[in-house]
């Protein structure tokens, strides 16, 4: 297969991680991209001579772009900012970019990701637009408590980042983290906070009750010491595709939000295949609920929850 443009935009967020990959390269030690909605904040290009920080990079028609507020000599696409950088053009910046980016687009197609021989675009027609191939995840949304197992409504991802990131839930958050009892702060979770069930959409919140599968999996880390850290490395994983990405209401987890294929593995299959996956990647534990397909997500307030930028186009 001939690695191509839509392919490594499907597995960089549509160019986020060409810029990110590139600037570390420059900027090393520094938050080289902070995205804020469909835009990143700016920073400094490292292909000028000023200290000042003159790049931005927005997200326009499903791909990042960028351009240099002092000098417009310097805009474009991802790959015209990988042109930059590599100093190489066509068939050869697209191969350099899948070695160094670890996409594995020359690859046959694992239990963990797409690779060389197939990638999740090669059996689309060409005919179709990203917009058009984008299927926003559905699931069911409970209110609080949680021993409510009767569903409100069915949801989106795009719903429940924009309840996460507004401040719906953040009085609730902010009084949770204030406990010092663990049991205490335990009931009050239990009792003060609306959950869903991101695996699906459901009649009653129990595995035989499911109606239709979201291929979403929920992975919870649980008193992690160095969240900011995983949360960076989750982001950049070269096998999942991260969908949602949030700190749990507690402050000390984060919950992780991929997509799986149900068509070839059951969700059973893929969750002791990830437990695997980040016992032996991340040398962490992960909870073992996320094997339940009906599992509840307590939502938490969190500014900065991380969506895909494929959303980005929806959001408002």
């Amino acid at each position: 297969m001939n690695i191509n443009k839509n392919s490594i935009l499907g597995k960089t967020h549509y160019g986020l991680t060409i810029y990110s990959h590139i600037l570390r390269e420059y900027l090393p030690g520094e938050t080289v991209l902070s995205l804020i909605g469909n835009e990143c904040k700016p920073v400094k290009n490292p292909f000028t001579q000023t200290k000042n920080k003159t790049l931005n990079i927005k997200c326009v028609d499903w791909i990042f772009t960028f351009e240099d507020t002092e000098n417009m000599e310097y805009k474009g696409d991802p790959f015209d900012f990988a042109e930059l950088h590599y100093k190489i053009t066509g068939d050869d910046l697209l191969k350099r970019l899948n070695e160094e980016l670890n996409l594995n687009l020359d690859r046959k197609r694992s239990f963990y990701g797409y690779s060389s021989q197939e990638s999740q675009f090669d059996f689309m027609p060409e005919v179709l637009t990203l917009e058009e191939l984008l299927t926003i995840p559905e699931f069911s949304y409970f209110s609080k408590p949680v021993i409510n197992t009767k569903p409100d409504k069915v949801v989106n991802l795009i719903d429940v980042y924009q309840l996460i990131k507004g401040d719906s839930f953040k009085q609730s958050t902010n009084k949770l983290r204030a406990f010092t009892d663990k049991t205490e702060a335990r009931k009050y979770k239990a009792s003060n906070f609306d959950y869903v069930t991101f695996s699906g959409t459901f009649t009653k919140r129990e595995n035989s009750s499911l109606l239709m599968h979201s291929e979403l999996i929920t992975i919870d880390f649980d008193h992690v010491q160095d969240l900011d850290r995983l949360r960076t490395n989750l982001l950049k994983d070269d096998y999942f595709e991260t969908e949602l990405l949030f700190y749990s209401p507690s402050g000390d987890g984060l919950k992780w939000i991929v997509s799986i294929d149900i068509n070839n593995y059951t969700h059973t299959d893929y969750f002791e295949g990830i437990r695997g996956y980040i016992a032996s990647i991340y040398n962490l534990e992960i909870d073992k609920s996320g094997k339940d397909v009906a599992r509840a997500c307590f939502l938490a307030h969190d500014k900065n929850v991380f969506i895909n930028p494929k959303y980005l186009k929806y959001v408002c």
